[in-house]
């Protein structure tokens, strides 16, 4: 009777290991999507927009703000850097 107690345990243990390993994977989720193309599609479609959307607004802010960074280095007057960064800020400011 012990014997089988242990056994049981031990393989109770293994069982609950081994669906950690599955949850962390998320094989649950990838055999799911493996069995429907449409969702697959709808999902990547919409991941897609989605990082394109974030890239843009993201490089609008950032350049956003370092033009605005060169434009307040060219205020201050230094004399190799503020010609240099005058000419990239018209540059911009032309292209408008």
């Amino acid at each position: 009777m012990y014997i089988r107690k242990s056994k049981y345990n031990l393989l109770n243990k293994s069982i609950e290991k081994l669906n950690k390993t599955l949850e962390k994977g998320n094989i649950q989720e990838l055999t799911y999507i493996l069995g429907n193309k449409k969702e697959v599609l709808i999902r990547n479609l919409l991941a897609g927009i989605s990082r394109g959307i974030g890239i843009g607004i993201g490089v609008t802010l950032i350049t956003a703000i370092l033009i605005y960074i060169m434009q307040k280095i060219v205020t201050l007057n230094i004399p190799v850097i503020g010609e240099y960064i005058t000419d990239i800020v018209q540059i911009v400011e032309k292209s408008r």
